[in-house]
């Protein structure tokens, strides 16, 4: 090899250790943590197959039929075919004032990762000043004014990889802000859901209770005469009388329930009560979905918000590791200047001196009582803590789905047994009405008929709007399809397709 082969090599060799220096970053990678290894939700016992009480399956008249593996739709509530309840979320969507907080808590991370991506490049500067010296010897300076103009370069190199372990920080935190929105969005959508269910009950159990208060007034009119008669007991009076005061208690807090619904849905829309007009949901405008699709176990940790958030939590953790770490090893940094000096301003642009430099630092920590170690290690501590916590959130989604998957098997279970109850009692006031018109039966006995008809109308409702509720409720446990609906301004990268179906 020639001598100035040497030399050529010498004059590369340095650069290019530092640029396979600045290629490794000190610290962990992060590898997504592992999908749960269950295909179901609900336990594989018998308990599961028949329900925890033993009862045998509901039949398919008020049984609901999950679909493994098939994927939610963008807007799960239309799942519901009402179309003031689509307005309601519209307009929820459209004004919420914690949508807009999220998206702008979104957008100031989304500035802190090209804050983080500065420090890779190098920071040129421009300066200029003047300079006035004064003295006291009696002799005047020759320059009491040098005026400089120029420019200024650093460059800290990323030797150790700390800087581009603090840019994967921020974008991990960035993802935590997106499915926060996500869950922000999601929470919403579920909350007007919920609302609306809430006003249509509260309205017909009033509506119902309105009906047992009519038949209570004519009981406790007919039992005051039996008792003026001499054919009623003082009791059956005040039995009578008792009764109706019941029923009429429970009109205030039904009343306040169905204000309340009202006012929450007007501010889940962004607006005060006083200036939002609450459509009046009827239970009829409702229907319930007969088929619901039903994400794998292992899809879920894919899509819920709640469960990417703590993934991206636990990945900013792990880039924190490499972040402490590097603050271990020494630090490279290149500086250089060009600058010209004049003692006028004017000659700055043809009388001038130039003057140039260039140099590098290095700066190595030696001693600091152990923190930086300290620094590090807590990190890693914070690695494992955040993982505990992320495991905890993947358990805790998936028992919310199992539980909602219990309720809507109980739903339907409830749903059989009240109906049953409805037609008992229906069939029974028929016979009271042919009874009394032949005069077989008192109009005490056709009240009572009445009143335990109407509380079976009652149950049965109550059960109708526990098992809508039921389904919203495992909608959103499912994750809602967050990311199909742009609406969520979260939208990303949508999570990998199912490809098992689970058994549920």
């Amino acid at each position: 090899m020639s001598e100035r082969s040497r030399q050529r090599r010498r004059r590369w060799s340095a650069p290019l250790a530092a640029v396979a220096l600045t290629s490794c970053a000190v610290g962990p990678d992060f590898h997504r943590p592992g999908a749960p290894n269950t295909d179901h939700y609900l336990p594989t016992t018998p308990a599961a197959e028949q329900g925890q009480s033993g009862a045998p399956a509901a039949p398919a008249a008020s049984a609901q039929r999950l679909l493994p593996g098939e994927e939610l739709p963008g807007e799960w509530w239309q799942l519901f075919q009402s179309p003031p309840l689509q307005a309601a979320v519209r307009a929820a969507l459209a004004d919420s004032p914690t949508l807009a907080a999220a998206n702008a808590t979104l957008a100031a991370a989304q500035q802190q990762i090209i804050v983080a991506r500065g420090a890779l490049f190098p920071h040129l500067n421009a300066n200029g000043g003047v300079t006035h010296t004064s003295g006291s010897s009696p002799t005047p300076l020759l320059a009491p004014t040098e005026y400089t103009l120029g420019l200024s370069a650093s460059y800290a190199l990323d030797v150790f990889g700390g800087a581009r372990r603090g840019v994967e920080q921020q974008v991990a935190l960035a993802d935590l802000q997106r499915y926060q929105l996500a869950a922000a969005y999601l929470t919403l959508t579920g909350s007007v859901v919920n609302e609306a269910l809430t006003i249509a009950s509260t309205r017909l159990q009033i509506a119902t209770t309105y009906e047992l208060i009519e038949s209570d007034r004519k009981n406790l009119k007919l039992t005051e005469r039996e008792f003026q008669e001499g054919t009623a007991a003082r009791t059956d009076v005040l039995t009578a009388d008792a009764q109706l005061a019941a029923d009429l208690t429970t009109l205030p807090s039904l009343r306040t329930q169905l204000e309340q619904a009202r006012d929450a849905l007007a501010v889940l829309t962004g607006h005060a009560p006083a200036q939002w007009a609450v459509h009046d949901f009827d239970i009829g405008e409702f229907t319930l979905p007969r088929e619901l699709p039903l994400t794998l176990p292992s899809q879920l940790a894919r899509q819920r918000p709640d469960v990417l958030a703590a993934e991206a939590q636990l990945h900013a953790q792990s880039a924190a590791i490499g972040v402490a770490y590097a603050g271990e090893f020494p630090s490279l940094t290149l500086s250089g200047s060009l600058s010209r000096e004049a003692l006028t301003a004017g000659a700055l642009f043809h009388q001038f001196d130039t003057l140039r430099a260039a140099g590098a630092a290095v700066a190595a920590p030696l001693f600091a009582g152990g923190a930086l170690q300290a620094t590090t290690q807590a990190a890693r501590d914070a690695y494992v803590a955040q993982n505990a916590t992320y495991q905890g959130v993947v358990v805790s989604a998936l028992g919310q789905v199992t539980d909602d998957l219990w309720a809507l098997q109980n739903d339907a279970e409830r749903m059989t047994v009240d109906q049953h109850s409805v037609d008992i009692s229906a069939e029974a006031l028929k016979l009271q009405q042919v009874s009394y018109t032949v005069g077989r039966s008192s109009v005490l006995q056709l009240i009572d008929a009445q009143r335990t008809y109407a509380q079976a109308r009652l149950a049965l409702v109550s059960a109708q709007v526990q098992q809508l509720q039921d389904t919203a409720d495992l909608l959103v446990a499912l994750g809602g399809a967050w990311w199909k609906d742009p609406r969520s301004l979260a939208a990303g990268a949508p999570p990998p397709p199912a490809t098992t179906p689970p058994k549920p």
